[in-house]
């Protein structure tokens, strides 16, 4: 199963998803320009008598049988099809409706308006079907997405430090398992620092993963200093000629300050070892967060200077338009993507393949 289907199988299964609410916009309104009825004359009105018929002289030439018309070919049928469809006048009742909706998504005030005066320029006032209201939302949201669609870069440095930050829940570790997985795949050798040193269980979740990647992982005693765990680990992975480090941290609110704090503590003894790292700083976002997701990048990026976003959970949410208004806003590159639990479902992020699955089109 390709990507691209698991995105798209996975993706939005609420019943608020977008593509079912672009169908339903358009037919809320397609009968709209019914051709009005004529009306009957008065009861007390005579209609006006018939003129006379005159015979022509000359009898006309019955014209020949027509004959059958061709069955259409595959182009024929296929636009014979979409002749039948429903339509809808893009007017401006129509544009406030498709507004509120990506809204809805969590795609952003500022964007949504910008999305939708978009797709009105050169269609307003004409009818309209939802195939192509679905082929022009995807290509809006391509053009938003496309320059900020890039793989994580790959640095001649050794070792490479990828510093992994979010809030609790997002999805740090498995994404960092992945990606560790991925990274040896490619024939690159990766150490792991389980950085959340508060919580039991996030080490024994992150040596999981490890095992599963084939991946080594530092650990140090519960409570002890993430700081100190990440300069001996960058030690190990210079003395063993690693060409990856990634160091989990551990979940920090945004409205925790002694956390925050310990992340920048994290970041100046790194810079210590090495004043050019991290050389990546990921923050993994959890999709179902929605318009919160702003805010978490606004806040990491004053503390780890953030270099690029991992995207966790879309599989689990309807309003997978906060991606579109984190391109829009931030235009920090979107690295990666995540639809489900498995090692193998995360994937480089396709401007093309998302717009297409968030608008409920096959490829």
């Amino acid at each position: 199963m390709s990507f691209f289907t698991k995105l798209k199988d996975r993706l939005f299964r609420s019943s608020d998803k977008i593509g079912d609410g672009l169908e339903a916009l358009v037919a809320e309104g397609a009968d709209e320009a019914a051709v009005p009825e004529v009306p009957e004359l008065p009861a007390e009105v005579s209609a006006p008598e018939a003129p006379a018929v005159v015979k022509p002289v000359v009898q006309p030439i019955s014209p020949p049988e027509p004959e059958a018309a061709p069955k259409p070919g595959i182009l024929g049928r296929m636009f014979g099809r979409v002749a039948d469809e429903p339509r809808r006048v893009l007017d401006d009742a129509m544009l406030e409706s498709l507004e509120e909706m990506l809204i809805q998504a969590d795609m952003g005030v500022d964007t949504a308006v910008r999305v939708t005066a978009n797709i009105a320029e050169g269609r307003f006032g004409r009818k309209i079907s939802t195939p192509e209201l679905r082929a022009a939302l995807a290509t809006e949201v391509a053009r938003i997405m496309g320059p900020v669609a890039r793989p994580m870069p790959i640095y001649p440095k050794k070792p490479q430090v990828v510093l992994v930050v979010g809030v609790n829940g997002s999805g740090k570790t498995t994404t960092i398992g992945k990606l560790a997985s991925q990274f040896k795949a490619a024939g690159k050798t990766v150490v792991i620092a389980a950085g959340d040193t508060f919580r039991a269980a996030a080490v024994e979740q992150l040596q999981i993963w490890g095992q599963r990647a084939g991946v080594p992982v530092m650990t140090a005693p519960e409570g002890s200093d993430p700081a100190s765990l990440a300069f001996d680990a960058m030690t190990r992975a210079e003395a063993e000629g690693a060409d990856l480090l990634m160091i989990d941290t551990a979940g920090r609110l945004q409205n925790r300050q002694d956390l925050m704090e310990e992340l920048a503590k994290i970041v100046r003894v790194i810079r210590k070892k090495d004043p050019t790292a991290p050389h990546n700083t990921l923050l993994v976002l959890d999709a179902t967060t929605g318009q919160n997701a702003l805010m978490q990048v606004e806040i990491f990026r004053k503390i780890a200077d953030v270099s690029g976003l991992v995207m966790t959970k879309l599989d689990g949410t309807a309003k997978g338009g906060v991606l579109v208004a984190l391109a829009d806003k931030f235009g920090l590159p979107i690295h990666a993507i995540g639809v489900g639990e498995q090692i193998d479902d995360l994937s480089p992020f396709d401007p093309d393949e998302f717009a297409r699955a968030l608008v409920g089109l096959d490829t």
